[in-house]
């Protein structure tokens, strides 16, 4: 007798939309927004790093939008989500959901988008950043002392995940950082 399963990525995109008490679906609609727009973009932060490692459990989605789309998006996007503004960053949130998408605004980052590639994360998919670009990434964020401790901890932590499944990125993270990984 055949027995039916469902796919994994199925029961991958089950378990992040119950971790985040995704009740008004933010995050596929925010994808569908992006799309629906021609929107360049792609995930960073530790979504990206669950791309390419064994995953770990986000409530937050990091996102990076070509500067050429972002106007039109962010309209599109506040006419369906609450946005708020801040100096490198725009958050977007709705009720019933403790997802939290955050649309990066540095500019450091929109050379991602360019070479990001379509990439299953937690059962979604969706462009993410290189790899490379990923490390990069929270290179920068474990080096801001402007960000709470703890976030720097679990940025720490993605960098020694990655490091651990792509031993040749070891090279591209400074010594002071490799230091604090011992």
């Amino acid at each position: 007798m055949l027995q039916w399963t469902p796919e994994p990525n199925v029961e991958a995109r089950t378990f992040w939309r119950t971790v985040t008490v995704d009740r008004s679906d933010v995050l596929d609609r925010v994808l569908a927004l992006l799309r629906r727009e021609g929107a360049r973009f792609c995930a960073i932060g530790g979504a990206a790093v669950n791309a390419y490692v064994e995953p770990v459990v986000t409530l937050a989605l990091d996102l990076v939008i070509a500067t050429a789309d972002r106007d039109v998006v962010e309209a599109a996007l506040g006419r369906q989500f609450a946005l708020e503004r801040f100096e490198h960053s725009v958050n977007i949130s709705a009720p019933d959901s403790d997802l939290r998408v955050q649309v990066q605004t540095d500019e450091r980052y929109q050379p991602f988008v360019d070479r990001a590639t379509e990439r299953e994360v937690l059962g979604v998919r969706l462009p993410v950043a290189a790899v490379e670009d990923v490390l990069q990434g929270k290179v920068w964020a474990a080096s801001d002392p402007a960000r709470r401790a703890s976030k720097r901890q679990k940025d720490l932590a993605d960098i020694a995940r990655l490091i651990e499944a792509y031993p040749a990125l070891r090279g591209r993270v400074p010594k002071e950082i490799l230091d604090r990984l011992v």
